[in-house]
C-alpha cells in the first residue's frame, strides 16, 4: 500500500500555522533538526517547497497558502474521529481549557453563573475568557478559540451560530441627573444631553443616532470608552448619559456596582440586541464542545430570563 504517513498531517498543520520551522517545533515539542527533517519529507510527498526563504524569515508558498485552512480542518476532523462518543464523555474527569472570546460586559453579566455551572458538572474544566480586539472569523478558523460570543457580524458563511438571548439598550445616568426630574424622557431632552458610549473600535454612531436622525435630532458624543463598565463609571460621576444593555445594567445594580446610577427607558425605538454563540464546523461533532455549547445556552437563557424578570419588577417603565 502506498498510503501517505498521516503523522505528517500534524506537522504540516503546525508548519503552515507558524510559518517557521522553529515555531512548529515548539508547538509539537520537537527539536528544530527533527522538524527540519519532517519539512523535507513533507516537501517530497506534496511536491512543493511549502516554506521558502524571504530575507531572514520564511514565507509560505502559494500552494501552502491554499492548503493551510484545509490542513487544519482535516487534522481537527481526524482527531474528532478518535474521540469517544458523546454518551461516553465523562465530565467528572474531563480536563480541558475552553477558550471563549467575549466582551467584558458578557463576562461581568454571565461569567460567574457560567463558571459555577461548569465547575459543578466538570470540576477539572477551565473556562478561559479571551478579549475581543476585533470582530472577525479568523480566530475560529485558525482554532485559536473554541467559541465566540457576541452579535453576529460578517463571521463568514461556514460559521455555525445559535442565539443565546436577546437584550435591549437602556439609558443610565447618575442619581439626581436632570433627566430623572421628568419621565418618561423625551427624544428632545435625551438628544440635548452630552453622551458617553462604549465602542472597542471607537465608533461614535449607531442605531440610536439613526433613530434620532429620523426625528431631526442629533446627540453630542462627549466620550467614547472601550467597554460598558467604563461608560457607567463616567456617567456615575458626571452629567454624561450612558447607553448600556439592560442585562448588564441590572446585573451591576444587583451586584452593588450601580448604587449611584439610575436606569431610564431609551426614548427612541432601536432593534433588539441578539447575542449568539458561534463556532467553526470542525468542532460540531466534538462531544466536549457539544457539552460546552449546551451549557452556554442553558446558563445564558436562564440568567437572561432572571434578569428580565427582575427588571420588570423593579423598573416596569422600561417595558411599557
Amino acid at each position: 500500500m502506498n498510503d501517505p504517513d498521516f503523522n505528517l498531517l500534524a506537522a504540516l498543520d503546525a508548519l503552515l500555522a507558524e510559518g517557521s520551522v522553529a515555531g512548529a517545533a515548539r508547538r509539537l515539542g520537537l527539536s528544530a533538526s527533527a522538524m527540519s527533517r519532517t519539512l523535507s519529507r513533507l516537501r517530497q510527498v506534496t511536491g512543493d517547497p511549502l516554506l521558502v526563504r524571504a530575507g531572514r524569515s520564511m514565507v509560505l508558498t502559494p500552494h501552502a497558502e491554499q492548503i493551510r485552512d484545509r490542513a487544519r480542518q482535516t487534522l481537527a476532523e481526524a482527531r474528532a474521529l478518535l474521540l469517544p462518543a458523546a454518551s461516553g464523555l465523562d465530565l467528572r474527569t474531563l480536563r480541558q481549557t475552553f477558550r471563549l472570546r467575549t466582551n467584558e460586559g458578557f463576562v461581568e453579566t454571565f461569567g460567574a453563573a457560567l463558571v459555577t455551572a461548569a465547575a459543578q458538572a466538570a470540576p477539572e474544566v477551565c473556562l478561559r475568557f479571551v478579549p475581543k480586539p476585533e470582530k472577525s472569523p479568523r480566530s475560529l478558523r485558525e482554532d485559536d478559540i473554541d467559541i465566540e460570543v457576541g452579535v453576529l457580524h460578517g463571521m463568514g458563511p461556514e460559521i455555525h451560530l445559535q442565539t443565546l438571548f436577546r437584550d435591549r439598550f437602556i439609558v443610565a445616568v447618575r442619581q439626581g441627573h436632570p433627566l430623572t426630574a421628568q419621565t418618561p424622557v423625551t427624544p428632545e431632552r435625551y438628544a440635548a444631553c452630552q453622551h458617553v458610549i462604549a465602542s472597542r473600535q471607537g465608533k461614535r454612531t449607531g442605531p440610536v443616532d439613526k433613530a434620532l436622525a429620523e426625528q431631526g435630532l442629533t446627540r453630542r458624543i462627549a466620550a467614547v470608552t472601550p467597554d460598558f463598565s467604563a461608560a457607567l463609571a463616567i456617567a456615575a460621576q458626571s452629567d454624561l448619559v450612558a447607553l448600556v444593555p439592560a442585562s448588564f445594567f441590572i446585573q451591576k445594580m444587583r451586584g452593588g456596582g450601580g448604587e449611584r446610577l439610575q436606569g431610564l427607558r431609551l426614548p427612541v425605538a432601536t432593534p433588539e440586541i441578539t447575542v449568539s454563540q458561534m463556532w467553526h464546523p470542525r468542532r460540531k461533532a466534538d462531544p466536549a464542545h457539544q457539552w460546552l455549547r449546551q451549557l452556554l445556552l442553558t446558563v445564558c437563557r436562564r440568567q437572561a430570563a432572571e434578569l428580565h424578570r427582575a427588571a420588570q419588577r423593579t423598573w416596569p417603565a422600561w417595558f411599557r
